[in-house]
């Protein structure tokens, strides 16, 4: 198949939406697939306010339109809901031509904790963006339902894998620190909730691995807590993998691919019972959840790290890659055939 993905989320930035659309292109290319990635690359850009490290494409559409008449591709997937997201389900609409998007990240609760929208409003002009798709894919089967649950339709699981090349317990790095450590991965931003991680007491040692908005503030705030700033590939790896227990305090995220890359390092996890972590941790066997993170955090220390990476490693990109493929089918209307295909059991634990 000739593939677009459209994507206002790209290299350089870090974060799991740009590690799944990259492992999804790699592995859809080895499929022999063609794959063209529409990104914010070679359009004037502006820093995203709040986030000045997200360039925001300015103007997009003429390009995006030029781009998709001269790609004429098979199929057509609208990775994210900004200007060139928006742009391209314009060009699709005007012209009469199917679509999927996907629904990586839970934008409406996001926006609330940095602006005083209400969520019916924001969830109102999602709903509208994504149900114009012939499928809005989503990574665990719980966030469908909350979708589904909000009025969304045609929501289709695209589960998550991990790379076990890179994210391994091999080769930990050697810290000087009291343990046990307690690590930490990803954006240093609001709504990650990263100060419920921050203020836990908790013996041994913090670490938190990433950069993000809130990185300086944090660090100020925060003196006896080793930030690293952005690690990235097998360096990343060894971070992560130096821990003891990987605490995820976030409440917002629709998977939490972090989550996945720690276990397959070794490092069992502690967090919430909510969306995400429910979906991907084995209570009491690859991590715990409980409301109070301390109680959970303690109680993961206690578990066994094969347990950990033996799960990992059944979760791979090339069979989150086939789902995804099979999805970009728009014509099928087998709803049967479709549901079988985008439901793989061990999502739902």
């Amino acid at each position: 198949m000739n593939i677009v993905i459209v994507t206002d989320a790209w290299e350089p930035q870090v974060n799991g939406v740009v590690r799944t659309l990259t492992k999804t292109r790699d592995h859809l290319i080895e499929l022999g697939n063609t794959v063209t990635m529409l990104t914010p690359e070679g359009h004037r850009t502006i820093p995203c306010p709040s986030y000045p490290s997200i360039p925001l494409a300015l103007f997009p559409g003429r390009k995006i339109s030029q781009q998709l008449e001269k790609i004429r591709p098979d199929a057509i997937h609208i990775a994210t809901e900004g200007p060139l997201g928006i742009a391209a389900r314009s060009w699709c609409l005007r012209n009469n031509v199917k679509f999927t998007t996907s629904y990586h990240t839970q934008f409406p609760e996001y926006l609330k904790l940095r602006l005083p929208i209400p969520l019916s409003w924001s969830y109102a002009w999602f709903r509208r963006f994504h149900n114009k798709a012939v499928h809005t894919l989503v990574p665990t089967a719980s966030q469908k339902k909350r979708l589904e649950k909000r009025g969304f339709t045609n929501v289709f699981v695209w589960g998550r894998g991990v790379d076990t090349d890179i994210f391994q317990p091999d080769n930990p790095q050697p810290l000087d620190l009291p343990r046990p450590i307690s690590v930490n991965m990803g954006r240093v931003s609001i709504e990650k909730n990263i100060e419920a991680y921050l203020d836990l007491d908790l013996p041994g040692s913090k670490v938190v691995i990433g950069d993000g908005p809130d990185l300086d503030s944090l660090k100020q705030r925060y003196p006896d807590v080793l930030f690293t700033g952005a690690k990235f590939g097998h360096e990343l790896a060894s971070w992560v993998a130096a821990g003891d227990v990987f605490v995820f305090p976030s409440k917002t995220d629709t998977f939490g691919l972090v989550l996945l890359e720690s276990m397959a390092c070794g490092v069992p996890v502690a967090a919430y019972p909510v969306t995400g972590p429910k979906d991907v941790i084995q209570q009491g066997v690859t991590g715990v959840l409980d409301n109070d993170l301390t109680v959970a955090t303690k109680q993961a220390l206690m578990l066994n790290s094969e347990d950990c990476i033996h799960y990992a490693k059944q979760r791979n990109w090339k069979a989150c890659t086939h789902t995804f493929l099979q999805l970009m089918h728009n014509n099928s209307t087998d709803t049967e055939k479709k549901t079988a295909i985008t439901d793989p059991s061990f999502w739902s634990l």
